[in-house]
């Protein structure tokens, strides 16, 4: 697995966990508002030595609970089922960020995974406005269909910009998810730490109460588990 970097210590990334998180290099998609774009390319070799991994989370067993399989894209790379189960062996609970870009290798690695977080751009017939690649709807939704038919805990989250999705199409998107099962969702308010795209950053930064009360109100009803994330 080309791993492209690595956070020793989050409490954030795995709900509820104390975790390392693990970058996978590459992505297909090319979403404006990436806080990892240098993940986006994949090398010829892995930035990061699999062994040194693996001996740097043999010396955190019994210190953190979990590992995070981030990016990038994680189920772009075919040796993550492998890596995964290594992680896991080690005694690791194991969460995975992904995209939904390649829905029959998440498939394959969801029963060796215990939470996922799968990040949901817009409605599915609008994907490519996000992630400029045309058709990426498609495996998106069939990703969200491969989590909710594992039974694995999982959550859905959108990030907010209006430049992408405005406030009526992310409340049509709340109620597609809520219909489809999904009963645990959250709103990420654009933020341009990291974000390469200099036409989303000027206009996102008037976006900490973005879309308004009633939109936040509404999607609340609507999932037994909501939280709005605003902009730090």
């Amino acid at each position: 697995m080309k791993t492209g970097g690595l956070v020793p210590f989050t409490a954030t990334d795995y709900p509820g966990l104390l975790a390392a998180v693990l970058f996978v290099q590459g992505c297909p998609w090319r979403c404006g508002y990436c806080h990892n774009p240098h993940l986006q390319p994949r090398t010829a070799d892995s930035p990061l030595d699999w062994d040194d991994v693996m001996a740097f989370l043999r010396r955190r067993v019994g210190l953190i609970d979990g590992v995070v399989f981030s990016g990038g894209e994680p189920t772009m790379d075919p040796g993550l089922g492998r890596a995964i189960r290594e992680v896991r062996a080690l005694g690791y609970r194991i969460g995975l960020h992904t995209g939904g870009t390649h829905p029959r290798r998440l498939a394959q690695v969801l029963p060796d995974v215990d939470w996922v977080g799968l990040d949901i751009k817009a409605g599915f017939q609008d994907y490519a406005r996000v992630t400029r690649v045309a058709g990426s709807g498609e495996p998106a939704r069939d990703s969200l269909r491969a989590v909710l038919d594992s039974g694995v805990d999982f959550e859905c989250r959108t990030t907010a910009h209006p430049d992408l999705i405005d406030a009526d199409a992310l409340l049509s998107l709340g109620r597609e998810l809520a219909s489809l099962g999904v009963r645990r969702y959250a709103v990420q308010v654009f933020r341009p730490q990291g974000c390469a795209d200099k036409d989303l950053n000027a206009r996102g930064r008037s976006l900490r109460d973005w879309p308004g009360a009633s939109i936040r109100e509404a999607l609340n009803a609507l999932f037994p588990f909501f939280e709005w994330r605003r902009a730090a």
